[in-house]
């Protein structure tokens, strides 16, 4: 069976469809500024529900891109109501707890912090009943000639469309239609773990912490952790390992765990070491990948990609959800400006996006890099010093 999700305006006359796969933020924000332009559209998306998973902890959204597109979807005010207050400081200590550089949250909103399930939701809230179709886990996809495309569904009927964009994350089932590449390991694997209601249960944790986020580094390992807005500490233990290393340690058994994990700092001081050992809840681990820095295609008719699928890079930025929203917002505004030529539209949403995710993507390769040098965190202090003399 085969549906096609056409839309109908007022004059009785079929408007373009548009498929997006996958309700991450990117893909969210896509629906949302194509919304307020009147063109409506259709998220699929493969959980069941919105709290099917939980959404990851903090994000810095940036005042130049990630700002910019919730300015375009007509949210930045209610975004503002869901800022973590304070969470804009940042401590950057050495292996021995030593600080090395303290800044306070200067209040000016240049990168507020914001816990990444509401941002989701505050999106989901602003789109009209039916936009998101939950549980349509994309079994396969097919060009049938025109830019038009089939997508078939693990469960529910086929549908056809005229506009077919991948926002669904770093194993895109879209980007094959458009590339080749497919991520790689980028040498740093992280493990995920939280300490809750930290000034309570953990206060030595909540101390080396601070308010906002910290960078604890050494040669080759570190702790990059941020204070959420219930009180509790969301901690990545950061190793340069080769990318088999988390298959070598029971992450089943959180004992275990914190043991091979606490192993791998040794040396480092106890107040850091309290990071791993006070962990509540399981260990995940999180081996970090990305996509070539240059990452481009030819135009294909009908298809584009957005976020993650796009352009995933390691988190050294800070730039991945920024730059999935603002895609999502530039993708909306070009179509809305391009009527009835889509291939006019994508190719000039495509002709931006390049340029800006390659320059955003080689400063997070370079970010890793200077991160984990044998000085560390040296580095990382002369590139804090270098932005605060601009």
């Amino acid at each position: 069976m085969f549906v096609t999700n056409a839309f109908v305006n007022p004059s009785g006359v079929a408007m373009t469809t548009i498929s997006i796969v996958g309700a991450g933020l990117g893909g969210l924000t896509l629906a949302r500024v194509l919304h307020v332009h009147g063109i409506p559209a259709t998220v699929y998306e493969l959980d069941e529900s919105p709290s099917a998973r939980t959404q990851g902890g903090m994000l810095d959204i940036h005042d130049y891109n990630g700002q910019v597109a919730l300015r375009e979807a007509h949210l930045f005010e209610r975004f503002q109501a869901i800022i973590h207050a304070g969470g804009e400081a940042t401590r950057i200590l050495d292996r021995h707890n030593t600080v090395r550089r303290e800044e306070a949250d200067d209040g000016e909103g240049g990168r507020p912090e914001v816990d990444r399930g509401r941002l989701r939701q505050l999106l989901l809230d602003s789109l009209p009943a039916g936009a998101v179709q939950w549980g349509r886990k994309v079994g396969g996809v097919r060009a049938l000639g025109g830019g038009r495309h089939e997508l078939t569904f693990a469960g529910g009927p086929a549908v056809t469309t005229d506009v077919l964009v991948g926002a669904d994350g770093a194993w895109s089932r879209i980007r094959p239609l458009l590339s080749g590449a497919v991520p790689a390991y980028a040498g740093v694997s992280f493990v995920e773990v939280d300490l809750r209601d930290a000034d309570t249960r953990h206060p030595g944790p909540a101390a080396v912490v601070g308010t906002g986020m910290l960078f604890a580094l050494g040669p080759g390992k570190g702790f990059l952790a941020h204070r959420e807005p219930d009180g509790s500490l969301h901690i990545y233990a950061a190793l340069t390992v080769p990318q088999d290393w988390a298959s070598t340690v029971d992450f089943t058994d959180p004992g275990k765990a914190k043991a091979a994990l606490v192993e791998q700092y040794a040396g480092w001081a106890p107040e850091l070491q309290a990071l791993i050992t006070e962990a509540d809840g399981p260990l995940v681990p999180r081996p970090i990948t990305a996509l070539p820095i240059r990452h481009r295609w030819d135009r294909v008719p009908g298809v584009t990609l957005v976020g993650d699928a796009a352009h995933l890079m390691s988190p050294f930025a800070g730039e991945g959800a920024n730059l999935a929203m603002l895609d999502g917002a530039e993708l909306g505004k070009a179509i809305a400006a391009h009527p009835g030529d889509v291939e006019a539209a994508l190719a000039a949403y495509e002709r931006d996006l390049f340029p800006r995710s390659a320059e955003a993507a080689r400063e997070a390769a370079d970010n890793l890099a200077l991160c984990f040098e044998d000085n560390a965190p040296q580095g990382l202090l002369d590139r804090f010093a270098a932005l605060s003399a601009q």
